[in-house]
Protein backbone atom coordinates (compact mmCIF):
# COMPACT_ATOMS: atom_id res chain seq x y z
CA UNK A 1 0.00 0.00 0.00
CA UNK A 2 2.96 2.21 0.78
CA UNK A 3 3.62 4.56 -2.15
CA UNK A 4 0.79 3.55 -3.81
CA UNK A 5 -1.45 6.88 -3.69
CA UNK A 6 0.30 9.80 -5.58
CA UNK A 7 0.08 13.39 -4.59
CA UNK A 8 -1.69 15.52 -6.93
CA UNK A 9 0.35 17.77 -9.25
CA UNK A 10 0.03 21.63 -7.35
CA UNK A 11 -0.47 23.13 -11.03
CA UNK A 12 -1.73 21.63 -13.90
CA UNK A 13 0.78 19.48 -16.36
CA UNK A 14 0.82 22.78 -19.02
CA UNK A 15 1.94 25.16 -16.52
CA UNK A 16 4.40 23.31 -15.12
CA UNK A 17 5.89 21.86 -18.43
CA UNK A 18 6.00 25.49 -19.53
CA UNK A 19 7.95 26.71 -16.91
CA UNK A 20 10.40 24.27 -16.60
CA UNK A 21 11.11 24.96 -20.58
CA UNK A 22 10.98 28.35 -19.95
CA UNK A 23 13.27 28.40 -17.28
CA UNK A 24 15.47 25.76 -19.62
CA UNK A 25 15.18 28.84 -22.78
CA UNK A 26 16.46 31.18 -19.96
CA UNK A 27 19.47 29.00 -18.86
CA UNK A 28 20.52 28.58 -22.64
CA UNK A 29 19.92 32.10 -23.86
CA UNK A 30 21.08 33.88 -20.68
CA UNK A 31 24.59 32.49 -19.75
CA UNK A 32 24.15 29.90 -17.42
CA UNK A 33 27.62 30.05 -15.64
CA UNK A 34 26.47 33.49 -14.69
CA UNK A 35 23.49 32.29 -13.03
CA UNK A 36 24.92 29.26 -11.75
CA UNK A 37 28.44 31.98 -10.41
CA UNK A 38 26.72 35.59 -9.86
CA UNK A 39 22.88 35.53 -9.46
CA UNK A 40 21.86 35.47 -6.07
CA UNK A 41 18.34 35.79 -4.81
CA UNK A 42 17.34 39.33 -3.79
CA UNK A 43 15.15 39.52 -0.62
CA UNK A 44 13.06 42.67 0.12
CA UNK A 45 14.99 44.00 2.71
CA UNK A 46 16.69 47.19 3.68
CA UNK A 47 20.28 45.64 3.58
CA UNK A 48 19.68 44.65 -0.23
CA UNK A 49 17.50 48.33 -1.40
CA UNK A 50 19.61 50.85 1.08
CA UNK A 51 18.99 54.65 1.29
CA UNK A 52 16.80 57.53 1.74
CA UNK A 53 15.82 60.06 -1.04
CA UNK A 54 13.16 62.86 -0.45
CA UNK A 55 11.49 62.58 -3.45
CA UNK A 56 9.51 59.42 -5.18
CA UNK A 57 11.65 59.96 -8.36
CA UNK A 58 14.70 60.00 -6.30
CA UNK A 59 13.36 56.97 -4.94
CA UNK A 60 12.50 55.15 -7.79
CA UNK A 61 16.02 56.08 -9.45
CA UNK A 62 17.73 54.32 -6.31
CA UNK A 63 15.46 51.61 -6.51
CA UNK A 64 15.85 50.92 -9.99
CA UNK A 65 19.91 51.26 -10.02
CA UNK A 66 19.98 48.58 -7.38
CA UNK A 67 17.90 46.10 -9.17
CA UNK A 68 20.66 46.86 -12.17
CA UNK A 69 23.38 45.62 -9.84
CA UNK A 70 21.69 42.55 -9.12
CA UNK A 71 20.57 41.56 -12.32
CA UNK A 72 24.00 42.08 -13.83
CA UNK A 73 23.38 44.84 -16.69
CA UNK A 74 24.57 48.20 -14.46
CA UNK A 75 26.49 48.64 -17.62
CA UNK A 76 23.00 49.06 -20.02
CA UNK A 77 22.54 52.79 -21.02
CA UNK A 78 18.95 53.83 -18.78
CA UNK A 79 16.70 56.98 -18.36
CA UNK A 80 14.04 56.10 -15.54
CA UNK A 81 11.34 58.29 -16.39
CA UNK A 82 7.47 58.96 -14.89
CA UNK A 83 5.30 56.92 -16.96
CA UNK A 84 2.98 59.97 -17.10
CA UNK A 85 6.15 61.36 -19.59
CA UNK A 86 6.38 58.31 -20.74
CA UNK A 87 3.07 55.94 -21.61
CA UNK A 88 4.08 53.50 -23.84
CA UNK A 89 7.39 51.30 -23.92
CA UNK A 90 10.37 51.76 -25.64
CA UNK A 91 11.03 49.20 -28.64
CA UNK A 92 14.49 50.05 -28.78
CA UNK A 93 16.76 46.95 -29.81
CA UNK A 94 19.86 46.65 -27.41
CA UNK A 95 22.92 46.48 -29.47
CA UNK A 96 25.37 44.03 -28.08
CA UNK A 97 28.98 44.65 -27.96
CA UNK A 98 30.16 42.33 -25.06
CA UNK A 99 28.85 40.65 -22.10
CA UNK A 100 24.80 40.69 -21.85
CA UNK A 101 25.21 40.48 -17.95
CA UNK A 102 28.42 41.34 -15.99
CA UNK A 103 29.79 43.25 -18.50
CA UNK A 104 31.86 46.82 -18.19
CA UNK A 105 30.42 49.98 -18.87
CA UNK A 106 29.38 50.96 -22.58
CA UNK A 107 29.79 47.46 -24.02
CA UNK A 108 26.18 47.73 -24.58
CA UNK A 109 24.51 50.33 -26.76
CA UNK A 110 21.02 51.22 -28.64
CA UNK A 111 20.36 51.48 -32.00
CA UNK A 112 21.13 55.27 -31.75
CA UNK A 113 22.92 55.35 -28.81
CA UNK A 114 19.59 56.67 -26.51
CA UNK A 115 19.28 55.11 -23.04
CA UNK A 116 16.82 52.54 -22.78
CA UNK A 117 13.41 54.33 -21.68
CA UNK A 118 12.25 52.95 -17.82
CA UNK A 119 8.87 54.20 -16.62
CA UNK A 120 7.97 53.78 -13.00
CA UNK A 121 4.78 54.00 -11.78
CA UNK A 122 4.70 56.60 -8.69
CA UNK A 123 1.74 55.36 -6.84
CA UNK A 124 3.70 52.09 -6.90
CA UNK A 125 6.27 54.08 -3.64
CA UNK A 126 4.69 52.67 -1.19
CA UNK A 127 4.51 49.23 -2.77
CA UNK A 128 7.75 48.77 -3.08
CA UNK A 129 7.57 44.81 -3.89
CA UNK A 130 5.55 45.95 -6.91
CA UNK A 131 7.74 48.65 -7.85
CA UNK A 132 10.97 46.07 -7.88
CA UNK A 133 8.91 43.42 -9.75
CA UNK A 134 7.37 45.99 -12.23
CA UNK A 135 11.52 47.13 -12.87
CA UNK A 136 12.89 43.76 -13.19
CA UNK A 137 10.30 42.95 -15.61
CA UNK A 138 11.07 45.70 -17.52
CA UNK A 139 14.59 44.78 -17.80
CA UNK A 140 13.99 41.45 -18.63
CA UNK A 141 11.95 42.47 -21.74
CA UNK A 142 14.47 44.21 -23.05
CA UNK A 143 17.09 41.19 -22.20
CA UNK A 144 14.48 38.72 -23.99
CA UNK A 145 14.51 40.33 -27.40
CA UNK A 146 18.21 39.49 -27.14
CA UNK A 147 17.16 35.40 -27.42
CA UNK A 148 18.78 33.29 -30.56
CA UNK A 149 15.59 31.41 -30.01
CA UNK A 150 12.00 31.91 -29.55
CA UNK A 151 10.61 31.45 -26.06
CA UNK A 152 8.30 28.60 -25.37
CA UNK A 153 4.85 29.29 -26.64
CA UNK A 154 6.14 32.12 -28.98
CA UNK A 155 4.55 35.98 -28.93
CA UNK A 156 1.29 34.82 -27.39
CA UNK A 157 3.25 33.96 -23.79
CA UNK A 158 5.71 36.77 -23.85
CA UNK A 159 4.33 38.85 -20.67
CA UNK A 160 5.05 35.20 -19.16
CA UNK A 161 7.69 34.19 -20.34
CA UNK A 162 9.68 38.36 -19.62
CA UNK A 163 8.21 37.49 -16.16
CA UNK A 164 9.74 34.38 -16.05
CA UNK A 165 13.28 35.59 -16.71
CA UNK A 166 12.66 37.95 -14.03
CA UNK A 167 12.90 35.77 -11.55
CA UNK A 168 15.40 33.87 -13.42
CA UNK A 169 17.30 36.87 -12.52
CA UNK A 170 16.79 36.66 -8.71
CA UNK A 171 13.30 38.55 -7.98
CA UNK A 172 11.53 35.67 -8.01
CA UNK A 173 10.05 37.09 -4.20
CA UNK A 174 8.97 40.06 -4.93
CA UNK A 175 6.78 38.49 -8.26
CA UNK A 176 5.42 35.97 -5.80
CA UNK A 177 4.81 38.49 -3.19
CA UNK A 178 2.83 41.09 -5.69
CA UNK A 179 1.17 38.81 -8.20
CA UNK A 180 -1.87 39.13 -5.53
CA UNK A 181 -2.83 41.87 -4.08
CA UNK A 182 -6.46 41.41 -1.73
CA UNK A 183 -9.07 43.79 -2.47
CA UNK A 184 -11.25 43.91 0.80
CA UNK A 185 -11.06 45.63 3.64
CA UNK A 186 -11.60 49.69 3.84
CA UNK A 187 -11.39 51.88 0.73
CA UNK A 188 -8.62 53.67 2.17
CA UNK A 189 -6.12 50.56 2.10
CA UNK A 190 -6.14 49.66 -1.42
CA UNK A 191 -5.00 51.47 -4.59
CA UNK A 192 -5.88 49.89 -7.44
CA UNK A 193 -3.18 52.61 -9.11
CA UNK A 194 -0.42 50.69 -6.93
CA UNK A 195 -0.99 47.00 -7.96
CA UNK A 196 1.58 45.34 -10.24
CA UNK A 197 -0.48 43.75 -13.13
CA UNK A 198 0.45 40.15 -13.29
CA UNK A 199 0.65 38.06 -15.70
CA UNK A 200 1.70 34.94 -13.91
CA UNK A 201 -0.37 33.62 -11.18
CA UNK A 202 1.00 33.86 -7.79
CA UNK A 203 1.43 30.34 -7.85
CA UNK A 204 2.96 29.65 -11.01
CA UNK A 205 5.56 32.56 -9.61
CA UNK A 206 5.55 30.81 -6.31
CA UNK A 207 6.72 27.89 -8.53
CA UNK A 208 9.22 29.47 -10.64
CA UNK A 209 10.78 30.35 -7.55
CA UNK A 210 11.48 27.15 -6.30
CA UNK A 211 12.93 25.84 -9.47
CA UNK A 212 15.23 28.95 -8.85
CA UNK A 213 15.92 28.22 -5.43
CA UNK A 214 16.48 24.52 -5.61
CA UNK A 215 18.60 25.10 -8.39
CA UNK A 216 20.78 27.70 -6.59
CA UNK A 217 20.25 25.16 -3.52
CA UNK A 218 18.93 28.13 -1.45
CA UNK A 219 17.74 26.47 1.75
CA UNK A 220 13.78 26.72 2.21
CA UNK A 221 14.06 28.79 5.61
CA UNK A 222 15.87 31.75 3.54
CA UNK A 223 12.90 32.17 0.98
CA UNK A 224 10.37 31.31 3.12
CA UNK A 225 11.20 33.83 5.97
CA UNK A 226 10.09 36.81 3.10
CA UNK A 227 7.53 34.85 1.24
CA UNK A 228 3.65 35.45 1.49
CA UNK A 229 2.45 33.49 5.24
CA UNK A 230 0.01 32.07 2.71
CA UNK A 231 2.37 31.08 0.03
CA UNK A 232 4.71 29.26 1.59
CA UNK A 233 3.13 25.81 2.11
CA UNK A 234 3.18 25.53 -1.16
CA UNK A 235 6.27 26.62 -1.96
CA UNK A 236 7.98 23.92 0.16
CA UNK A 237 5.81 21.64 -1.46
CA UNK A 238 6.69 23.15 -4.80
CA UNK A 239 10.26 22.23 -3.86
CA UNK A 240 9.85 18.50 -2.89
CA UNK A 241 8.20 18.56 -6.37
CA UNK A 242 10.91 19.72 -8.28
CA UNK A 243 13.68 17.90 -6.13
CA UNK A 244 11.41 14.83 -7.14
CA UNK A 245 11.18 15.20 -10.47
CA UNK A 246 14.47 13.78 -11.07
CA UNK A 247 14.44 14.06 -15.23
CA UNK A 248 13.53 17.34 -15.08
CA UNK A 249 15.37 19.04 -13.06
CA UNK A 250 18.89 17.06 -14.28
CA UNK A 251 17.92 18.86 -17.62
CA UNK A 252 17.84 22.14 -15.94
CA UNK A 253 20.80 21.20 -13.94
CA UNK A 254 23.19 20.32 -17.19
CA UNK A 255 22.47 23.35 -19.28
CA UNK A 256 25.46 25.18 -19.54
CA UNK A 257 27.86 22.41 -18.08
CA UNK A 258 30.22 20.71 -20.01
CA UNK A 259 30.44 17.10 -18.82
CA UNK A 260 33.44 16.21 -16.75
CA UNK A 261 36.37 15.04 -19.23
CA UNK A 262 37.21 11.53 -18.17
CA UNK A 263 39.75 9.83 -16.63
CA UNK A 264 42.47 7.70 -18.94
CA UNK A 265 42.49 4.03 -17.84
CA UNK A 266 45.85 3.78 -19.41
CA UNK A 267 44.31 0.45 -20.59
Amino acid sequence: MFGLIKNKPLLNQASTDWLHEAFGWSLRNFNADYFHADTQLVLPTNEYFPGVVDSTEGMAKLIFEQIKQYAGVSHWPTLVIDQNQCPLMDRTPLLLQGAIRGGAEGSVVTDQSQPLSIPYNPQQINNPEGMIASFAHILAYYLGQMSQEPPPGGADHWPETTELLAIFMGFGLMFANSAFTFKGGCGSCYNPNAVRQAALSEYEATYALALFAVLKEIPNATVNRHLKKHLRGFYKKAVKEIQTSREGLSELMSIGREPAPQAETGL
